[in-house]
């Protein structure tokens, strides 16, 4: 089975379960609803229904877990055996843990361009700035057409307040990879910390010509809001502020990730933009009920 199938699976049979489920219930209230008996001996139309929706939910999780094995499996043979434990300790912010084992899948031989990123960002927020920036510029020099090295270098660049640098590097990232929102998001953020609002607003424009996770949403249509609001373009700037009120929740993943970042410039220039979005939101809270 190739990824795309294997991703298909994977996203489509929890949906399927749930289905399942809903109709199994749905089959047991039409039953009860009609006063019948739920006994062996009398299993109606509804009844089967039901029965056949929970058989349903079964299979597609079995499905489920079986393909997230196969995947974890792969993700092991391709990235290296601690690959999988370096990404969960990197997002509980555990940063010098994950170092040794993303060390190892090197020395194994699975020197990626995926186990290079985690290794430049678990090196720069343990603060080892020199080996994070030799880290992304091999992964650069290895993967020299893959948009992900040059994510790696820029990310490695911000951290060390490089900002022009990091957007460069994000630039090449884009032309390889022109329909990726996330670049164009990452591309204005560091545009902006960079004092290039005109650039950065471009960069934002472009990111939403696309579908994007609340997590960029939330900051890509606060920076809209805010140049519409100052060019005076009414209607652009309400359009972009009810799309950042409806990716809020992709705030609280860049909260999160402020801790790791206390005592850096970078953190110390995103925990006043959070600051400004939250109070934004708050704002636009009371203008909707007022």
């Amino acid at each position: 089975m190739n990824t795309r199938m294997r991703m298909i699976a994977i996203y489509f049979a929890p949906l399927l379960a749930l289905l399942g489920v809903m109709i199994f219930i749905s089959g047991l209230v039409s039953e009860l609803l009609g006063g019948r008996s739920l006994g062996p001996e009398n299993l109606s139309s509804s009844v089967q229904i039901a029965l056949a929706g929970l058989c349903l939910a079964a299979v597609m999780f079995f499905i489920w877990f079986v393909m997230v094995g196969l995947l974890l499996a792969r993700q092991s043979r391709v990235q290296g055996s601690g690959y999988g434990d370096a990404y969960r300790l990197i997002e509980a912010f555990r940063f010098r843990e994950a170092i040794p084992l993303l060390e190892r899948s090197i020395k194994e031989g699975k020197e990626t361009a995926e186990v290079l990123m985690l290794l430049t960002s678990a090196y720069a927020y343990a603060g080892q700035l020199g080996k994070a920036q030799a880290t992304a510029d091999r992964a650069v020099s290895l993967f020299p057409d893959d948009p992900g090295s040059y994510i790696t270098l820029a990310n490695g660049y911000r951290l060390q307040v490089a900002y022009d640098e990091a957007a460069r590097a994000l630039r090449k990232a884009a032309e390889l990879q022109p329909d990726q929102p996330i670049i164009w998001s990452e591309l204005g953020f560091v545009q902006r910390f960079a004092g290039d609002e005109a650039s950065a607003l471009q960069s934002f424009q472009r990111a939403a010509h696309y579908p994007m996770p609340a997590l960029y949403g939330v900051r890509v249509q606060f920076h809209l809001a805010q140049a519409y609001a100052a060019a005076g373009d009414t209607r652009q700037a309400m359009s972009a502020t009810a799309k950042m009120m409806g990716a809020r929740d992709g705030l609280a993943t860049w909260q999160s990730g402020l801790g790791a970042l206390r005592g850096t410039a970078y953190g110390q220039a995103l925990s006043r933009e959070i600051e400004a979005i939250q109070r934004a939101l708050q704002e636009a809270d009371s203008a909707t009920i007022g």
